[in-house]
């Protein structure tokens, strides 16, 4: 990469401070210092001593947000973590400006050694799904189940749907969109992006479209908002394009942890014919489809998505022997 292409952003230390990310109840939030990154990490206190612990990862443009619902319906089941992936959420850009998956799946990795909580049941949406099956096949020390919500995998003939989120990636595109639109209302983004992400907008409420107006206004005045963005996209493009033992279809065969796939026959961006290609490739996997649901099931139907995992918790604590 040319010095030119390197993103004009200041140093962490003196970006400014935006507004607050919000906490729901029960959740609390902290800033993890690693090599090369600093991530902040949402939680909920476990409901008893000695549960397993889980790992949530965001998609594309989310947020450690994204997964408060599900948390909360997991509560006694399992002690939940939620990440900002670095650029995203109220964690910083990495040091490096690396979006790559393979970045973006280091510095989870890093998280789990640097707190030894590993192995996780991990979970992953979209982008965070991409994510997450790379920690899964590299590092299965680190993962006892995988759950992935319309993971982020290559599609040989993408929908037309999902055009423009990957047009994004392209070097300039960012900022023209962001010039184009200048003159959008945080309103008018975030229904444009409920319209995309669910199969349903009508499903969110007005209070959690409120806070969604909220967050996006608060990332908007982040510097480095749109670099992340782009940066990103063009990190799951880039690992689209791979092949042989980096291949993500490849990696995904690798993966020898208990896998849930769940898939929204209504997604503008994963194609609902995946979910069967997914289901062939992940050796141990069971298969949720919710007709009805969008990109983002676990935000749309987090009480179905919940009972699947808890039947995943169930059947894999049971195959377990003693001792």
């Amino acid at each position: 990469m040319s010095s030119t292409e390197l993103p004009s952003v200041p140093p962490t230390s003196v970006l400014p401070k935006a507004a607050a990310v919000r906490v729901a109840e029960g959740e609390r939030l902290r800033s993890v210092g690693l090599p090369g990154v600093t991530l902040t990490i949402r939680s909920r206190p476990p409901a008893r001593e000695g549960l397993p612990p889980a790992l949530f990862v965001h998609g594309l443009g989310g947020s450690s947000q994204n997964w408060s619902a599900l948390m909360a319906l997991l509560d006694g089941a399992v002690a939940s973590e939620a990440v900002d992936l670095p650029g995203f959420g109220d964690s910083p850009p990495p040091d490096d400006g690396n979006y790559s998956i393979t970045a973006h799946a280091r510095a989870v990795i890093r998280y789990l050694d640097a707190t030894g909580r590993g192995p996780v049941h991990l979970f992953g949406n979209s982008l965070g799904g991409a994510v997450s099956t790379r920690v899964a096949a590299v590092r299965p020390d680190l993962v006892r189940t995988l759950t992935l919500v319309s993971p982020a995998l290559p599609e040989l003939r993408v929908q037309r749907t999902a055009v423009p989120t990957g047009l994004v990636g392209l070097p300039g595109v960012a900022a023209l969109f962001s010039r184009l639109t200048r003159e959008w209302t945080a309103e008018q983004r975030v229904r444009g992006v409920l319209g995309l992400c669910y199969g349903d907008p009508g499903r969110v409420s007005p209070e959690a479209f409120r806070y969604a107006v909220e967050e996006l206004e608060r990332r908007l005045t982040l510097p480095y908002f749109w670099d992340a963005l782009s940066r990103s996209t063009r990190g799951l493009l880039s690992a689209y394009t791979l092949g042989g033992q980096h291949s993500l279809w490849r990696q995904a065969e690798r993966v020898l942890a208990p896998t849930l796939l769940v898939y929204g026959g209504r997604d503008q961006l994963v194609g609902f014919r995946m979910a069967q290609r997914s289901a062939r490739a992940f050796r141990d996997s069971r298969l949720l489809t919710l007709p009805d649901a969008g990109h983002v099931a676990m935000m749309e139907y987090p009480d179905t998505v919940a009972l699947a995992f808890r039947d995943l918790l169930a059947d894999t604590a049971s195959a377990t022997p003693e001792g």
